[in-house]
């Protein structure tokens, strides 16, 4: 699992902080030194602690413990100690309780997701969108990994989807099968990936020789009568499912014995409930 650059997180803390704590500075702390935990409310797959702690090493604080990115802890338990200046342990408090209240709780829902699914089918894949937080790729795709996800797309550049709005370059329907061939041969090392949403599309779509089907808010009989249709005939092509899904149909999804359920839902899903305490140690 990657970990988030010292660049990043230095203008993460200089967008909170751009001069100082104004606050604390009024205070006249005069050097006292005080201990922060950092615990969670309720059952949770803890992400991003290791850029929490870096936060605070940032800022000068003694990182004193933290639970690693993908590990489940249950409710009350710690998962990040740091002690430091009053000040600032005050700088460092939001910032690091914050991101994890984000990062926590996409995991967290990533990980029931994948729950779900594997009940029913094993072999389907939990795959992230690119609809994460403009600014905020990096973190939003850490969690996710972190709750069993994996990314569905990385962005533009590394992966081939083509979407109704790509087959307007084409006079019709057949022209853009064709041309798939065409986008085969001069791409030999990626997968063609097309989404569609009708069956009729994707038998003819199947007989072009694209790789992977996303099948976009399609109904449950129709997506079972594909994966027969496929298995039967082009077994290797694999059949994702995407549009609406959540933690509320996942499973119903899953069990249509498909090879993948793309969601963005782990990234609106809140904040894991968290809190903190903070005193002075000396």
């Amino acid at each position: 699992m990657f970990n988030l650059s010292t660049t990043e997180l230095e203008k993460y803390i200089q967008d909170d902080i751009p001069y100082d704590d104004l606050t604390t500075s009024l205070q006249n702390c005069n050097n006292k030194k005080a201990q922060l935990e950092v615990y969670t409310r309720e059952d949770i797959i803890v992400s991003c602690t290791e850029e929490a702690a870096k936060i605070a090493k940032l800022l000068n604080c003694e990182v004193e413990y933290y639970v690693k990115s993908g590990l489940q802890i249950s409710k009350n338990d710690i998962l990040l100690k740091y002690n430091g200046f009053y000040e600032d342990i005050h700088k460092a408090w939001r910032l690091t309780q914050i991101l994890l209240e984000y990062s926590c709780k996409i995991s967290t829902q990533a990980s029931k997701m994948k729950q779900l699914i594997d009940e029913v089918n094993p072999s389907c894949e939990l795959l992230t969108t690119r609809k994460t937080f403009p600014f905020s790729k990096r973190f939003c795709i850490k969690a996710a990994i972190a709750g069993g996800a994996m990314p569905h797309r990385l962005g533009l550049s590394e992966s081939i989807l083509f979407f109704d709005g790509h087959r307007l370059l084409y006079k019709d329907s057949q022209e853009f099968y064709n041309d798939i061939k065409r986008v085969k041969k001069v791409s030999s090392e990626k997968k063609i990936a097309v989404e569609s949403e009708d069956y009729e599309d994707c038998l003819k779509l199947m007989k072009a020789g694209v790789d992977t089907l996303q099948l976009d808010k399609i109904d449950f009989q129709t997506l079972k009568k594909l994966v027969s249709y496929k298995n039967v005939n082009f077994p290797n092509i694999k059949i994702l499912a995407a549009g609406g899904i959540n933690l509320s149909n996942v499973k119903d999804y899953a069990s249509c014995q498909i090879d993948g359920v793309v969601t963005s839902s782990v990234y609106v899903s809140g904040m894991a409930n968290l809190s903190s305490n903070i005193k002075i140690i000396e």
